[in-house]
């Protein structure tokens, strides 16, 4: 049985796009800028050829074994939406709206504030622990909840979880993703639970939830569902494609229970696509600034490849990819446009093989229906034939 295990280290850009300067990102290159600061140990990912891909800025291992390159956004915009539903298959022509400089406007503000029946606080662009340093004890003393924005095209929702249980506020989320609409079709509508007493104390929990719009076009996951075979999601990966295409999700929070989660898929036998987000690296690293946390999470990743390969069989396919950069030694705190890595590999590669420099995402798409025998490219590029 042909399985696909799929698999995004999320923010893990390799090196900034020809046309980041439109989007305040040149220089950006979130993978080497960590491993040029931390220098952290990763010779399981050295030995699929992650050290040959130019902006890895990691030694080459010269036994190296797999295919690697590094692929260009075809989509606009850099949020995490968009290069998933890319590498799914589903390019977009036009960025999703971003609210960074005014907000959301003042009429939807109020129209929202009438549909949950409370008034709300915010409506900025800020960092997510910012915002909860500067409005969390007014959300505690008004119950009113905090709505914010950043360089990324989402609506955030935080809410204290002793003033607002989880469910009252993924229902204030689904309110929101119901009157998004139009000029205001944001890519996704974020829950965030948050616990602590005050300023300087307040953590945001594991009870984030993303509440997406459906992909615009056919993706892998249709691809896979309706040709009758497995569609699974591990961690956010539901929440991004709004559970369209899949056939079973385990939405795991952290990449140590994500990756667990994917080997728990890859004990079982199954035809068809196993897609995982680890998120670790964007959410927890690359968004808060510490690159030492994101070279822990790549060495933790690193550790658990050689369990991950052990479970493959001769008829599974592995790709190590990512979504955009995030990275954490560049100004400011949003995602950064960048080219993504590529590993791929297979037990039976018995050479290292270049992959060139991909035009789009959705090159993976169309290998992976390739690999599984669906006709589906999604006007794309498969690089199966050099997977032989």
């Amino acid at each position: 049985m042909k399985r696909v295990f799929l698999t995004v280290l999320d923010g893990a850009g390799v090196g900034y796009l020809p046309d980041a300067a439109q989007y305040g990102d040149e220089g950006a290159c979130t993978w080497g800028h960590v491993i040029d600061k931390c220098k952290p140990h990763l010779p399981n990912m050295a030995k699929l050829g992650m050290g040959h891909i130019e902006g890895t800025h990691y030694p080459a291992d010269p036994e190296a074994v797999g295919a690697f390159g590094r692929s260009l956004e075809a989509s606009a915009g850099k949020d995490t939406t968009t290069g998933h539903w890319e590498l799914a298959g589903c390019k977009l022509d036009k960025p999703f709206p971003t609210f960074t400089e005014t907000g959301f406007p003042a009429d939807f503000i109020a129209r929202y504030e009438e549909a949950i029946g409370h008034k709300v606080i915010g409506n900025v662009a800020s960092s997510g622990t910012v915002i909860l340093d500067e409005l969390g004890e007014e959300h505690m003393r008004t119950r009113a909840p905090i709505v914010y924005t950043s360089a990324d095209s989402v609506f955030q929702i935080a809410c204290h979880e002793e003033i607002y249980s989880r469910e009252e506020l993924y229902e204030m989320c689904r309110i929101a993703r119901e009157m998004l609409t139009g000029d205001l079709c944001v890519g996704r509508v974020i829950a965030r639970p948050f616990i602590g007493t005050g300023k300087g104390e307040f953590k945001r929990t594991s009870g984030r939830r993303d509440f997406a719009v459906p992909p615009f076009s056919r993706t892998l996951l249709d691809a896979c569902e309706e040709a009758g075979m497995a569609s699974l999601g591990v961690g956010k990966i539901e929440d991004i494609f709004a559970e369209k295409g899949l056939t079973g999700s385990n939405h795991a929070s952290g990449n140590p229970a994500c990756i667990d989660a994917w080997m728990d898929y890859m004990k079982q036998p199954f035809e068809g696509l196993c897609f995982t987000n680890l998120v670790d690296t964007d959410m927890q690293y690359g968004h808060r600034n510490d690159p030492e946390g994101f070279a822990k999470a790549l060495e933790y990743f690193d550790q658990k490849l050689p369990e991950i390969q052990a479970l493959m069989t001769e008829d599974d396919l592995l790709i190590i990819t990512a979504d955009h950069g995030c990275d954490p030694t560049f100004p400011g705190t949003d995602h950064t446009r960048e080219h993504i890595p590529l590993m791929v590999w297979h037990k039976g590669m018995t050479k290292l093989v270049n992959l060139g420099l991909r035009t789009t995402y959705a090159d993976v798409a169309a290998t992976c229906a390739e690999w599984l025998g669906l006709p589906d490219r999604f006007g794309a590029t498969s690089f199966y034939d050099q997977l032989k």
